[in-house]
C-alpha cells in the first residue's frame, strides 16, 4: 500500500506531466459542470468530465455521479444542480462554469468556437447564444469585440476578423472600420475567395478562414451546431468546444454553455476552453480590450447607429429613372435593405442605375462612365464605405 509521502510524489510528478502537456505549471482551473438533462444521460456528461480532469482541471461535478479523479457535488434534480451551480461560481468556489442554458442579460452572449471541416482549424463564433444587443447591427459590432477578447484570453495574439456575409455585415464593415481609424487594433480577416474582402462566404466558414467569425447570435447558434455535428446527423454533438462564454462590458461570470445534444468530447472540450479562459485572465482580457475600443470611439460609434435606427422614415421623395442605358459596371457592399434608396441617390444625382445581386450580395449597376461618379456619390451618401 502506498504511504502518504509515495502518493505526494505520484501526484506532484502528475501535475508535472499535466503542466508540460498544457503550458501551465500553476494551480488546476476549477470548473464546475451541470450533468443533469442531457439528452445523452447522465453518464454522458461524467465521461466528459474525466477526460477534462486528465487534461489538467480539476472537474466538479453536479449530479448523480461519481467517479474517481472527479469531484460530485451530490443534486436530486436538474433545478437544483443549476441553483448549485450558480452558488459555486458566486461564492467563488469554481472559477466558471460549464452549463446546458443560463439567463444573460441583455448585453452578453457568448462566444462559441468550433473546428472547422475544411482545414481542420479553430475559429471563435462571435456569438452563439444571447443578447448583446436588441438591435442587429449593434449587436454585430460588439460581437467582434467579444470574439477578439475570447480568442486573445485564449493564446491569439492578434485574431483576425471577419463578418459573416448576413444581413447587416455591411454596416457592421464600416462601423469596425471607423473603430479601426480610432485607433482600435483589430485586424480584418480576407475572404479565401477571388475577390476577398472582409465579408465572409460559405466558403470561409468551411475554411475556418478567420480566426474570429462575427455574426448575429441565431446565425451563430446554427453555425455552431452544424460544425459540432456534421458527421453525426445532428443528434450528437461531436467535435469542437461548444457554444462559448457569455462576454459583455462589466460581466465577470464565466459560465459556458453547451447544449442537450452536446456529447463527451465536446463537453469536455468546453471544459477545456473554460480553464483555458481561467488561465487567460479573460476578465483582465476584456477590461483591457473595452478600455481600447471606448478610448477609439466604440461608444460614440454605437450611439450614432442608435441614433440612425431611432430616426423616423422620411416621406418617399418621388424620383424618376433618367433615360436607360447598358449598366455594364458594378458597385457591392450596400445592405439589402438601403438597395433601393441607393438607386434612387443615382438616379437623383442624373445616373441611371439599377439593382441587382452579386455572388458577395446586393450590387448597384450603372454604366462604366458613371461608375467612379456613382462610387462618390454613395460613399457621401453612406451607402458604402
Amino acid at each position: 500500500m502506498a504511504t502518504s509521502m509515495e502518493k505526494l510524489v505520484a501526484k506532484t510528478f502528475l501535475q508535472m506531466a499535466e503542466g508540460l502537456e498544457t503550458g501551465s505549471f500553476g494551480a488546476r482551473p476549477k470548473i464546475a459542470l451541470t450533468g443533469m438533462g442531457s439528452e445523452h444521460g447522465e453518464e454522458n456528461a461524467m465521461q466528459a468530465a474525466v477526460m477534462a480532469s486528465r487534461r489538467g482541471v480539476d472537474v466538479y461535478y453536479i449530479g448523480t455521479l461519481e467517479h474517481e479523479g472527479v469531484t460530485t457535488v451530490k443534486v436530486q434534480n436538474e433545478d437544483e444542480g443549476h441553483k448549485k451551480m450558480e452558488e459555486l461560481v458566486e461564492k467563488g468556489e469554481v472559477d466558471g462554469a460549464v452549463t446546458m442554458h443560463f439567463p444573460f442579460p441583455i448585453g452578453v452572449s457568448t462566444v462559441g468556437r468550433a473546428v472547422t471541416p475544411g482545414k481542420g482549424r479553430e475559429m471563435f463564433i462571435a456569438t452563439t447564444t444571447g443578447t448583446s444587443s436588441t438591435d442587429r447591427i449593434e449587436g454585430m459590432i460588439k460581437n467582434a469585440v467579444y470574439g477578439v477578447i475570447a480568442a486573445k484570453a485564449c493564446g491569439v495574439e492578434s485574431p483576425t476578423v471577419g463578418i459573416l456575409n448576413v444581413d447587416g455585415a455591411r454596416q457592421t464593415e464600416t462601423a469596425l472600420k471607423q473603430l479601426i481609424d480610432g485607433g482600435y487594433d483589430m485586424k480584418l480577416a480576407e475572404s479565401a475567395r477571388a475577390d476577398g474582402g472582409c465579408v465572409m462566404r460559405g466558403n470561409d466558414v468551411l475554411q475556418g478562414t478567420p480566426d474570429v467569425m462575427v455574426c448575429d447570435s441565431l446565425t451563430g447558434n446554427v453555425l455552431i451546431k452544424m460544425m459540432a455535428s456534421y458527421t453525426t446527423g445532428g443528434s450528437y454533438e461531436s467535435t469542437g468546444f461548444g457554444y462559448g462564454p457569455g462576454i459583455g462590458e462589466g460581466y465577470d461570470k464565466l459560465i459556458l454553455i453547451i447544449s442537450r445534444a452536446s456529447g463527451a468530447p465536446l463537453i469536455a472540450g468546453a471544459i477545456e476552453y473554460a480553464a483555458q479562459l481561467v488561465r487567460g485572465k479573460v476578465f483582465d482580457v476584456a477590461k483591457s480590450e473595452f478600455q481600447k475600443a471606448n478610448a477609439a470611439g466604440l461608444k460614440k460609434i454605437l450611439d450614432a447607429r442608435r441614433a440612425s435606427a431611432q430616426k423616423p422614415a422620411a416621406e418617399a421623395e418621388e424620383v424618376k429613372a433618367p433615360p436607360k442605358e447598358p449598366v455594364t459596371a458594378q458597385i457591392p457592399g450596400i445592405e439589402v435593405m438601403d438597395l433601393d434608396d441607393a438607386v434612387a441617390a443615382l438616379w437623383k444625382a442624373g445616373i441611371y442605375a439599377e439593382s441587382g445581386m452579386g455572388c458577395t450580395g446586393p450590387i448597384v449597376l450603372m454604366s462604366d462612365a458613371n461608375h467612379d461618379k456613382a462610387v462618390e456619390i454613395l460613399k457621401k451618401s453612406g451607402y458604402i464605405n
